[in-house]
């Protein structure tokens, strides 16, 4: 806890095995009133050694280290600790690259290149059960060039187009199904026929195809995209 503030002190860890980043990165977040890092690691494994002993709040993982990759390291993280918040940092990203950070458990996507607020902004809102993306990251996955997709054959029907606007926006089942005023059965049912109709095999994979085809905008923010 903060003295000075009164709030909740948010411990991080970093792995990278890029040293001078990795230091510049704590020292960075040391200076934050509401965070203090609890060191850095250089390899996935050292990083899962670290978070078993430290049990921090927060782990910004690298997608690329020397042995382990991230996503590996982030899956043994959140097995030990399923409420822990992963976050993913990337020089480079793909629609894979994103959809494997979901898959591994992290709840975060942020760009090594990006602005330091949107990464502080990432530590302190991102929460386990979705994966926040950073807006000019989903752009740059938007941007790549891809296999043509085919026309949807189903459209979908209003009540999942209704579904699939909050599911980007970061919203759970039992959130989307209280708004609707259904029952959470019958939003997973939703849920699982947007995915079909869009021929995508997990929440990200949807958003992105819809905002390929124009279903759906991504606005400044940072999206959210739940990943259960």
């Amino acid at each position: 806890m903060d003295t000075l503030t009164g709030r909740a002190t948010i411990r991080v860890l970093v792995v990278d095995d890029h040293s001078t980043f990795a230091e510049l990165l704590t020292g960075a977040i040391d200076r934050e009133p509401d965070l203090v890092s609890v060191g850095h690691a250089t390899t996935g494994a050292g990083g899962v050694a670290m978070f078993a002993q430290l049990r921090p709040d927060v782990v910004l993982m690298d997608v690329q280290l020397p042995d382990i990759d991230g996503f590996v390291a982030t899956a043994q993280i959140m097995a030990m600790s399923p409420g822990t918040r992963v976050i993913m940092l990337t020089a480079h990203v793909s629609a894979a690259v994103v959809a494997n950070a979901g898959n591994s458990g992290a709840c975060g996507f942020v760009a090594k290149d990006g602005h330091f607020a949107d990464m502080l902004n990432t530590i302190r809102t991102a929460t386990p059960g979705s994966l926040a993306v950073d807006s000019a990251l989903l752009a740059r996955v938007l941007a790549q060039p891809q296999p043509a997709r085919r026309a949807v054959t189903h459209p979908l029907s209003p009540r999942e187009l209704s579904v699939l606007v909050r599911m980007a926006d970061g919203r759970d089942v039992t959130r989307i199904a209280h708004e609707m005023d259904i029952s959470s059965h019958t939003c997973r049912g939703h849920v699982k026929s947007v995915l079909s109709k869009l021929g995508a095999h997990s929440q990200l994979e949807a958003v992105i195809a819809a905002v390929r085809i124009g279903l759906i905008q991504i606005s400044d923010e940072p999206a959210k995209v739940n990943t259960f």
